[in-house]
């Protein structure tokens, strides 16, 4: 008689191919800019009130914590994008094949890396 208990998984053991990743960053970055949303619906009502607010939060955007925060949501932001166009790409057929998978994989990766780096360091520094 075979054993029907669950099994006892340790998530840290199992190894996630890279097309595995990049689909549960994609679901942790979605939560993230989900997240986010009253924090920039805040700041952005903040901004409005008065010049003196404005000037507040202009500074508040100078400190290293904030910074850090915005470059984190900047390549959530990135990554989102890149790995929504590669998942519209597969429910249209494209890409299917293991080897295509792995290196759209890749290029989500990079990609989001790449412009996060860029416009980081552009806007943030």
């Amino acid at each position: 008689m075979a054993n029907r208990r669950p099994k006892y998984l340790n998530l840290f053991k199992i190894k996630l191919p890279l097309p595995g990743v990049v689909s549960f960053l994609h679901r942790v970055s979605g939560a993230l800019l989900f997240i986010a949303i009253p924090l920039f619906l805040a700041v952005f009502q903040l901004t409005l009130g008065s010049p003196a607010d404005f000037e507040k939060v202009r500074q508040g955007l100078g400190s290293p914590l904030v910074k850090l925060v915005l470059l984190g949501l900047l390549w959530a932001y990135s990554h989102h994008f890149f790995a929504g166009l590669r998942f519209i790409a597969m429910d249209m057929g494209l890409g299917m094949e293991l080897d295509k998978t792995r290196r759209n994989s890749w290029l989500v990766v990079a990609f989001s890396l790449t412009l996060t780096a860029m416009i980081g360091g552009w806007l943030l520094w």
